[in-house]
């Protein structure tokens, strides 16, 4: 892509992404907010306590069998109190929460889809978090969270097992891009620390919009899917790297693109400084500091949403640097004169399909069946354009998901079988 077209792309593109890349089963139905039950004691099921809950606290608490979930907050001097459960950009109704006489304010929910799902509390239009719930960073904050468990068996490949597991490391490291001490989550696989002379290669994964590099481990589970795929020898041990999207460039103004801190995304996506952060500094300090086998044939990065369009810019500007390429709800869109064209888009990587097929051993795109409509529409016509182009690729369906962790950990299941094959 040349300069005009990145400009064209990110102007047009960067709202999309921070409004969609981090927003959590969108689809929920209006009419939530309408069956919601005011009084759980009326409720019947076997509801317990959600396991993303704090130690101790009772709710949220979930009935498995139905996915509903009673919610009680306290806040006795409180006028209103609501709770939205997933989704967001005003795309989700509030469900308003009924005060009782104890200064508890409760309610039972209709039935929520399964997966991970952030939840805003509203104390009298004060954005708050669930003290019964752990907090994870997601839409630029951190908010409280919950995971409905699924009825589906097939998904249970992200639940903890009893196999061998591998690690999720903080490491933190000095950008000479930035200027500045960034930091990176880094999963090694089960047998890292018992075999010394094993080298492995590397996956860098990347988080959505609003989201950080916290986002893989804690919401997404990613050590744990690994784990399970390792063990049924569904995968190759691999070497995740998990890295902070946003980035400024050193010296760059607060107001220019990039200039923006961790609550501002829009800006940090906004700029080259993240790729040029990621392939000068991340993979040569990953190289250095870990087991990692070195070549490009041993290299792939993926990213959902946002990361998947920040995976596809990078990548295939540095075909030298990756060999295998992966978008979760995310593609590289063009608008206007910038459309995609397989023979120039990206410095013409497309346009000798079958030199691009022996280079890139794969390139994969992921997608919910119920994404956000404008998501689900320029990652389908990224693949019509490929199909059109005659590019040898992947494309995966994640059923009854929208934009949200569940379609991405079923992506990640999905694509790390994948990889290091050639």
């Amino acid at each position: 892509m040349d300069g005009s077209s990145r400009r064209a792309f990110l102007k047009n593109g960067a709202a999309a992404f921070v409004a969609g890349g981090a927003l959590l089963n969108s689809q929920l139905p209006q009419a939530m907010a309408a069956a919601a039950s005011p009084e759980p004691a009326a409720e019947g099921g076997a509801f317990t306590p959600a396991s993303t809950n704090v130690e101790g606290a009772e709710y949220p608490s979930i009935d498995a069998q139905s996915r509903r979930v009673k919610f009680r907050i306290k806040a006795p001097n409180a006028q209103k109190v609501q709770i939205v459960v997933g989704g967001g950009g005003g795309e989700t109704p509030k469900m308003d929460l009924v005060k009782q006489a104890d200064g508890n304010w409760t309610l039972t929910t209709p039935p929520i889809v399964e997966g991970f799902h952030y939840y805003p509390v509203y104390v009298d239009g004060f954005a708050a978090t669930d003290p019964g719930s752990h907090t994870f960073f997601g839409e630029s904050r951190d908010m409280s969270g919950i995971e409905i468990p699924s009825p589906l068996a097939s998904d249970s490949f992200y639940e903890i097992r009893d196999v061998p597991h591998g690690q999720v490391r903080e490491r933190w490291y000095h950008s000479t891009v930035t200027g500045t001490w960034r930091r990176i989550f880094v999963y090694t696989p089960p047998a890292y620390d018992h075999d010394t002379h094993m080298r492995y290669p590397v996956l860098y994964l990347q988080h959505g919009a609003g989201e950080d590099e916290t986002g893989w481990s804690k919401q997404g589970r990613v050590n744990f899917i690994l784990d399970n795929l390792i063990a049924s020898g569904k995968a190759k041990p691999m070497v995740i790297v998990m890295s902070h999207g946003y980035a400024k460039a050193a010296g760059a103004s607060p107001a220019a693109p990039g200039g923006g801190a961790r609550r501002n995304p829009m800006a940090g996506m906004m700029s080259s400084a993240f790729g040029d952060d990621l392939t000068q500094v991340v993979i040569p300090f990953v190289d250095k500091n870990y087991r990692t086998l070195t070549d490009r044939n041993h290299r792939a990065m993926a990213g959902l949403s946002m990361g998947g369009m920040q995976t596809f810019m990078i990548t295939l500007d540095h075909l030298d640097l990756f060999s295998y390429i992966g978008g979760f709800s995310g593609a590289p869109f063009f608008f206007g004169n910038n459309k995609f064209d397989a023979k120039t888009s990206f410095h013409g990587a497309f346009a000798d399909p079958a030199a691009f097929a022996k280079r890139v051993h794969l390139l994969w795109l992921g997608l919910g069946t119920t994404e956000m409509a404008n998501i689900h529409q320029w990652v389908m016509a990224f693949q019509n354009d490929l199909v059109q182009a005659g590019i040898k690729h992947d494309f995966y369906q994640s059923q009854g998901t929208a934009h949200e962790w569940l379609t991405w950990r079923r992506d990640l299941n999905e694509f790390a079988p994948k990889l290091f094959r050639a």
